[in-house]
């Protein structure tokens, strides 16, 4: 598949398959992450993998789909308030490289912001200089939805003088 189709198929999963996903293999979508454009290479992001019992603490409404591997995704925050908003964004390009080096490879992600709230940020541990910028369950998906309608892009553009 080419990086078009990936991007052009690739969905949130809700429902995942009982098979493990490799850490290696995740461990590889991490290195294709790390690519994303930062700031003066902050690289501000931090990966926290979550076991079964941090897991159950978090009593996600579908329990992140079943999703055999469960990650918190979280941004540094900068000197200052630009260069966290600036780290948030790079974090948040770091998180969609990973999921198309997942999709490119039929593995799945759900990406929930459930880790926002100050309880669920005390359960993953997440440090008060940083934010949360989601959790992702991570396998191979037993449903693909079909894509939900999206706006035409050319009612999204405007051409300035």
């Amino acid at each position: 598949m080419d990086i078009l189709d990936i991007i052009r198929s690739r969905r949130n999963i809700k429902k995942f398959k009982s098979e493990t996903v490799q850490l290696d293999l995740i461990y590889s979508f991490l290195e294709a992450a790390k690519m994303a454009p930062n700031h003066r290479m902050t690289e501000p992001w931090e990966v926290y993998f979550i076991g079964p019992d941090t897991r159950e603490k978090l009593n996600h409404k579908t329990n992140f789909g079943n999703a055999p591997v469960l990650m918190a995704v979280l941004s540094k925050h900068g000197a200052s308030t630009v260069e966290k908003e600036e780290n948030a964004l790079a974090t948040a390009c770091f998180v969609q490289n990973f999921n198309l080096a997942a999709w490119s490879e039929g593995i799945g992600t759900f990406w929930s912001s459930i880790g926002i709230t100050a309880k669920n940020r005390e359960i993953l541990g997440v440090p008060n200089n940083y934010e949360l910028v989601g959790v992702l369950g991570i396998g191979y998906p037993e449903i693909v939805p079909d894509p939900k309608p999206r706006t035409s892009i050319k009612n999204k553009i405007k051409h300035l003088p």
